[in-house]
């Protein structure tokens, strides 16, 4: 017989044995004695009670084993049949042990993600508070900053005080000066507060500014005394007042490329001050020589030689032959010599336009380009050129337009005492430089 007979008729015996077998056992389940439900349950659970929770177990415990049945397997190879047996309860640990598998994968993928949204929610709340710290230092950084802006110019600001002051008062003030203790910045104290020291700098800024203010009123009356004084001579302000020069920008201990508004005010105020009062030392009221007899006026006269009608340009004073002339004011000698008409002459330039002319002099005491103060000798008396006798021939010159020296030397007592206290407060200036 062939081989492939032999195993198929092999195959068919073991198959209708396992036919047998399901009879068999199919046979002895239907003859055993059935025993009521509730009995069993009655005598293994203990009561009727439990009858409804029995149900339930019995309900899911048979759904559960359902799933799961015996299993047998023919596997022939090679001619060769083998019988292989999965049994329920085989499936269903295998089935729990897949359960309890996923279960753990599931419980540990919840854990990890549990734990990346943890580390997370931490990462964040670190770089939040790491930002947080980061702006509070941009802030504190930003109020430093701004302390030290504040105190930068205040500094400036003192600075421009003591060289203003220093300018045009010298290093102390006169008693009509206004109080010039700048109220020195505050100093930085770096454990306290950015708010306190800001506070701080703020106030010492208000005081500087109070004292500018001060500063600048003062300054404004003593240029509108002078101004008074000068009206009374005749001199309108302003007229005489020339400015020009190169620019040549301010340099204190710093640099400071514009000033504060309220200093720009004060620094004008303190320069029409300084030049109306130098215009109004300029101002010839000195007497310049001993006993003032006036034997010609300013204007028109009878000439003494022709009797013509003639324009007298200066005023004429007798005095001794050889008897000094003096400077009516400070300034600066600019013509020594002879001149037609005058003889010896001496002219003194005041500054401002304002000029003196001494004439008929004997002889000179001054030399060109000599500085002179009001009251220093600089000639002697004489009666050269045109001249009928001794006498001292004295001009006024504003812009080189001949005026009446008179009202310059017979200017009222304010006027003198205006003067006389901006010519002490200028010399005082002077010496301190």
């Amino acid at each position: 017989m062939p081989a492939g007979s032999t195993r198929f008729t092999h195959f068919i015996v073991i198959l209708r044995r396992l036919i047998t077998d399901s009879r068999q056992k199919e046979s002895v389940a239907a003859s055993a004695p059935a025993r009521p439900a509730s009995q069993n349950s009655d005598q293994k659970f203990g009561g009727p009670h439990q009858v409804p929770a029995l149900n339930r177990r019995r309900s899911f415990s048979g759904k559960w084993n359902a799933l799961f049945r015996d299993h047998e397997l023919i596997v022939r190879t090679d001619g060769h049949v083998r019988f292989l047996r999965l049994s329920a309860g085989v499936q269903r640990k295998a089935a729990f042990l897949a359960v309890g598998g996923l279960s753990a994968w599931l419980i540990g993928t919840a854990a990890l993600l549990g734990w990346q949204a943890w580390t997370s929610w931490q990462t964040r709340d670190v770089e939040e508070r790491a930002l947080a710290v980061q702006q509070a230092e941009i802030r504190v950084a930003a109020e430093r900053r701004s302390v030290e802006q504040i105190a930068n110019s205040l500094d400036n600001r003192q600075d421009q005080l003591e060289t203003l002051f220093k300018s045009h008062f010298g290093d102390q003030p006169d008693d009509d000066a206004p109080a010039t203790t700048s109220p020195a910045p505050a100093a930085l104290d770096v454990a306290a507060p950015a708010a306190d020291q800001v506070a701080r700098l703020r106030e010492s800024g208000l005081r500087q500014e109070q004292m500018v203010a001060s500063l600048t009123e003062a300054a404004a009356q003593r240029a509108g005394r002078a101004e008074t004084a000068l009206l009374a001579v005749g001199i309108k302000p302003g007229s005489q007042i020339g400015q020009g020069g190169p620019f040549l920008p301010w340099q204190g201990r710093k640099a400071v490329v514009t000033l504060d508004p309220a200093l720009k005010r004060l620094a004008n105020v303190l320069q029409r001050m300084e030049q109306l009062e130098a215009l109004l030392m300029a101002v010839p009221s000195g007497r310049p020589a001993d006993g003032m007899a006036l034997t010609s006026g300013f204007g028109l006269r009878s000439d003494p030689f022709n009797g013509q009608r003639a324009m007298h340009a200066g005023i004429d004073f007798r005095g001794v032959h050889g008897s000094p002339i003096r400077s009516a004011a400070p300034g600066r000698v600019s013509f020594v010599g002879v001149k037609s008409g005058y003889g010896n002459v001496v002219e003194v330039d005041h500054g401002h336009g304002i000029q003196t002319r001494y004439a008929h002099l004997a002889g000179f005491g001054a030399r060109v380009g000599q500085k002179v103060q009001s009251g220093d000798a600089i000639a002697r008396m004489g009666s050269t050129g045109r001249s009928t006798g001794t006498h001292l021939h004295f001009e006024v010159r504003v812009n080189g337009t001949a005026v009446n020296p008179r009202r310059f030397l017979e200017a009222n007592p304010h006027v003198l005492e205006v003067k006389a206290d901006a010519r002490s407060r200028v010399l005082a200036r002077v010496a301190a430089s």
